[in-house]
């Protein structure tokens, strides 16, 4: 459990929490109870899962009224902005003074387990509040209970409702919805050809209202440089009784007949937490849990073996962040065009969907140290279907219908490294699971990969048979993970033969030829191929930089040769990885490794990641915000990112051999799982001290590279 005491207002909504419902939808909010983003809301439903995630109910808003006349306390605590606007509609609520007052009340917040948990004080009498979700199902329950107090005390609530995509905005003008009563609460019909949803409680009475409550002040949208100011409706009002040990709940559901048994579903919430965690401990009982026997909870996890025997106090919790990346995703098979169950994985909350190249980074750490192979299998077999001349889709269709919406239903094959990270997921799931029958079954896909590299594919992906390196890229083009583009503004060109891609490339070509010899294949082509890609590999080495350049052949550099510090020549010491003891020469020689690791440790190691650019460099940002433009400009110019703090580790052990040294390199992440989003780590940081954390405020391959990396020094 995560737990904080009384904080100012300024500090709880620094923090945020973040519940998933493992098909794509999710709450959010800060600690404060503010709404500070446009992603922040109770019920923000994928209804067609994972995609199309829309705003159903914003919140609620809560005023504790105690027994004496007079004695109140808004605890919802809603911020205005103090920018006045002429009414557009009827029924538009006076704006109220912008300050909220809720935070005065608040005593302290929790994440127990995936539940966050707040307690309320006035006086003696305190109550909690709890939210969580159904697990595959896009149902929110928000839980109330009086913990202590002399005598009963009276909640008001209002429920404010939205419907819009959850990057969008929404300014009233006089929209008005349909708000029907239905059997234990109310249905909300936005407008004809929306998705119903539906507001209930078996215990709390709710009236229906339509009043639009204007200028939600959205400070981090104002920071993003985007609109921040947004209505919201107040569908549904209730008023009721807290008695003491008699919790009561309001349940906002898209299924006409959610459990309604609001104890149960919170016990199956922390049933499903400590099955995530007993598969990889399987000793472990999680404390307060309501579930008596051991062997009714988790059948399956009983003959798992402990990561590791002494994990860290926070590798728990972040087994718990891992599972909120992992969803359902139905796929419409290319040849039978049918849709087809399955699992992927989500880059970030809260604003990214599945992509190729931040599914094959994350994989491992997020399936295989987690003890979910069941997962990673399906999820490599439908990359293997998408395979197209030679490249994996970075982002799958936007749409999960058959081929009658052919615009939205069209993968998107715009990445380099997406493919040659597939190699690697590949390689981690077969050693990991010796499950052989599945490489047999890919195999010949990873050899079409080859050739199709070897001739040539999309945007001059070839490759180049005098130094065996491949070649990527054309003008306008992003294809490496460095990719911010706005308009036609290329950030960060990589076009030529970029370090990360050919160090990828080998490692490619060498588990190519270790799959073959396994198969009882030729392996000499890959043989062959690698040799020559190593001695190629040697171009990067600059002697008198003392590291890799970052791009050769680069018609953007000058002589070819971008010399720009960055992170991505890392993948020089850790690729091949050790841990599959492949009989393959490294790519670089010690003194080379060490050289390079003293350089990036020095200009781009911080406390959270390590910078995207060294702060020498005449084009370094150490600060990101502002307005697209200039946050896409920062965004791999200097900005901190969370995953490469993993790659370090790795290297720094491969180099020094120090296994607690580098361990300690992943300590200050652990203090991440109390800032931004709480129970979870966050995608990037500023490149300045104090590094403040910025971005996605969840994302995958952070926590996934952290739980790769640590399981794999301190096994």
């Amino acid at each position: 459990m995560l737990h904080f005491g009384r904080e100012s207002l300024e500090q709880a909504e620094d923090r945020e929490w973040l519940v998933t419902n493992g098909i794509g939808g999710y709450s959010a909010g800060t600690i404060g109870g503010t709404l500070t983003r446009r992603y922040h809301g109770l019920l923000i439903a994928a209804l067609k899962p994972p995609l199309q995630r829309t705003l159903l109910v914003t919140k609620v808003e809560e005023v504790l009224r105690l027994g004496q006349p007079g004695q109140w306390a808004e605890i919802g605590c809603p911020l205005y902005s103090d920018r006045r606007r002429d009414p557009q509609s009827l029924e538009i609520e006076e704006i109220a003074p912008p300050f909220p007052q809720g935070d005065r009340y608040l005593e302290s917040f929790s994440l127990d387990r995936q539940v966050p948990c707040w307690r309320y004080s006035l006086g003696l009498t305190q109550i909690e509040k709890r939210v969580w979700m159904a697990q595959g199902e896009n149902t929110t329950y928000v839980q109330y209970g009086l913990v202590r107090g002399e005598e009963p005390i009276t909640l008001d609530l209002r429920i404010l409702v939205n419907y819009r995509n959850h990057h969008g905005n929404t300014q009233a003008h006089g929209w008005r919805m349909a708000i029907n009563p239905v059997d234990q609460g109310l249905q909300v019909h936005s407008f004809p050809e929306a998705t119903p949803f539906y507001l209930l409680s078996p215990t709390i009475a709710l009236e229906p209202a339509h009043h639009w409550k204007q200028g939600y002040d959205l400070r981090l949208e104002r920071y993003r440089g985007l609109s921040f100011l947004e209505d919201h409706l107040e569908a549904a009002t209730a008023r009721v009784t807290l008695w003491p040990q008699q919790p009561v709940a309001l349940v906002f559901s898209t299924v006409a007949t959610p459990n309604l048994n609001h104890s149960q579903a919170l016990d199956d919430r922390y049933a499903h937490s400590e099955r995530l965690i007993r598969r990889v401990f399987p000793a472990a009982v999680a404390p307060h849990s309501k579930t008596k026997d051991p062997e009714t909870r988790d059948p399956e996890s009983r003959d798992q073996e402990p990561a590791s025997p002494n994990p860290p106090s926070w590798f728990a919790q972040l087994l718990l962040a891992a599972d909120q990346f992992i969803v359902d995703r139905s796929t419409v098979n290319p040849v039978t065009q049918q849709r087809e169950p399955g699992k992927t994985i989500i880059a970030g909350y809260p604003w990214f969907g599945d992509w190729g190249r931040d599914t094959m980074i994350s994989l491992p750490g997020l399936t295989l140290v987690t003890q979910r192979p069941e997962i990673a299998r399906p999820i490599l077999q439908t990359f293997g279907r998408y395979l197209s001349q030679g490249m994996l889709p970075n982002v799958f269709p936007e749409s999960n219908e058959p081929a009658a919406t052919p615009q939205y239903n069209t993968p998107q094959y715009n990445t380099v490294d997406a493919t040659l990270w597939y190699f690697n997921a590949i390689a981690h799931y077969s050693f990991a699971t010796q499950d052989w029958t599945l490489l047999e079954e890919l195999f010949p896909a990873l050899e079409t990969i080859v050739e199709w590299h070897q001739r040539g594919t999309r945007y001059q992906i070839h490759w180049d048979p005098q130094d065996g390196l491949i070649y990527a890229g054309e003008p306008g083009v992003q294809l490496t993970w460095m990719d911010a583009k706005v308009g036609d503004w290329v950030v960060t060109p990589r076009q030529g033969k970029p370090v990360e891609i050919n160090a990828l490339w080998y490692n490619a070509l060498v588990l190519m030829q270790t799959f073959a010899q396994r198969l009882g294949r030729s392996s000499q082509p890959y043989t062959d191929l690698a040799t020559l890609a190593r001695h190629g590999f040697q171009k990067f080495w600059s002697p008198d930089l003392g590291y890799c350049f970052d791009v050769l052949d680069s018609p953007n550099a000058p002589h070819g040769r971008d010399s720009a510090l960055r992170p991505n020549q890392l993948l020089g010491i850790t690729l091949p990885s050790r841990q599959f003891e492949l009989n393959a020469p490294p790519l670089l020689n010690a003194n080379q490794a060490k050289s390079m690791l003293q350089t990036c440790g020095r200009c781009l190691l911080t406390s959270h990641g390590l910078r995207s650019l060294s702060p020498q460099d005449p084009q370094y940002q150490g600060h990101y915000g502002g307005s697209l433009v200039e946050r896409d400009g920062a965004y791999h110019q200097g900005t901190v990112w969370g995953w490469w703090i993993g790659i370090f580790a790795e290297a720094h052990f491969q180099v020094h051999g120090d296994r607690s040294a580098a361990l300690s390199l992943l300590e200050p992440m652990a203090d991440q799982l109390r800032s931004q989003c709480v129970g979870t780590l966050g995608e990037i940081f500023d490149g300045d001290p104090p590094f403040a954390p910025r971005g996605a405020f969840a994302q995958a391959w952070t926590v996934a590279e952290v739980l790769r990396v640590w399981v794999s020094l301190a096994s």
